[in-house]
């Protein structure tokens, strides 16, 4: 079946494409009757209109790209839902694409991104360095959220500040008494791993402990990473708290220490990253290191809404909280 255009209902109705693209916009001058007939017969043919080609022209809503690794993860769930109705409430189309931190994926949604003419892309880059392709991408403006890629040409970013909130868990640990507190979090490839895992190293000097390397696990974020690493810690009894360093992560890691009890029928302590609507009652309530979505949501809509060229505004940062439960 034939694509319905704007100019196949002008050839059907025998008037101008010019009058059928005025009259689907409702515009005041096109006569009453002439506007009815057009939108009556666009309804029937089931046309729809062009987003990209309304973009280009200036009309409609703006589109939006909205790159996530998964929104398995709770925080990117919670962090796509209210965009999607930040964007709802002003003229903004949101289109989300999934790379499953895939390079490669990143970089065709972007390229699809860019085939609709979306003007911006929040995304959460994927680990490793985007070809040169990728780094030019026109008028689209990209905004980079939680993590920040290496490039010589920087794209401005939202990050969250994890280091007192960190050091506020690893000090509410010491001061209870744990002297051997383990570490589970993302590695090096991510600026994320590099950040949280600097700020738990530099809070254990703080209280005056050592963190001997087997009590520091790192690698690829997942939820079986965070599960694995747990297991093999609470198994070697080596450490009396664990603080998790990633959204999926820290659900691993609680899986495990719901599974363990050990010998004196005792459990570590734990602090988690993220907070999961259940993590409020699980277990009494777990202790985490919450993340301001809403917060980091505004300040994406700000940037998208902002006029000026966001080179000055390389990165915009905001407090993580540590909730004692």
């Amino acid at each position: 079946m034939a694509r319905v255009t704007i100019k196949s209902i002008a050839k059907d109705l025998g008037i101008s494409h010019m009058t059928v693209s005025r009259a689907l916009s409702n515009n005041p001058n096109v006569l009453k009757e002439t506007r009815d007939a057009v939108q009556n017969r666009a309804r029937e043919l089931g046309y729809v209109k062009n987003a990209a080609a309304m973009a280009m022209r200036g009309d409609g809503a703006k589109i939006v790209g909205l790159i996530l690794p998964n929104i398995v993860n709770e925080f990117y769930a919670r962090f796509a839902n209210a965009m999607a109705l930040a964007c709802d409430a002003q003229p903004l189309q949101l289109v989300i694409h999934l790379t499953n931190d895939n390079l490669e994926t990143e970089e065709q949604a972007l390229e699809r991104l860019r085939e609709i003419q979306a003007s911006c892309v929040v995304m959460v880059p994927a680990p490793g360095q985007a070809n040169s392709k990728a780094d030019h991408q026109g008028s689209m403006r990209i905004i980079e959220l939680i993590r920040r890629r290496d490039s010589p040409t920087p794209n401005p970013a939202i990050l969250v500040e994890d280091s007192p909130a960190i050091g506020a868990a690893v000090a509410h640990l010491a001061k209870a008494g744990h002297s051997r507190i383990a570490y589970i979090g993302a590695d090096k490839s991510l600026s994320s791993g590099r950040g949280r895992l600097a700020a738990f190293l530099g809070a254990i000097r703080e209280v005056g402990l050592e963190a001997p390397g087997t009590l520091i696990r790192t690698g690829t974020p997942s939820f079986e990473m965070g599960r694995k690493n747990a297991s093999d810690i609470l198994a070697s009894g080596s450490a009396t708290a664990l603080v998790c360093g990633g959204f999926e992560i820290s659900n691993g890691a609680l899986s495990a220490f719901m599974d363990h009890t050990g010998s004196d029928g005792s459990k570590p302590a734990f602090v988690g990253y993220g907070d999961p609507s259940f993590y409020k009652w699980v277990n009494g309530g777990v202790t985490t290191i919450r993340v301001p979505v809403v917060h980091l949501v505004e300040c994406a809509l700000t940037l998208i809404s902002a006029p000026t060229p966001l080179e000055t505004v390389l990165e915009q940062s905001f407090p993580a909280e540590l909730v004692l439960r």
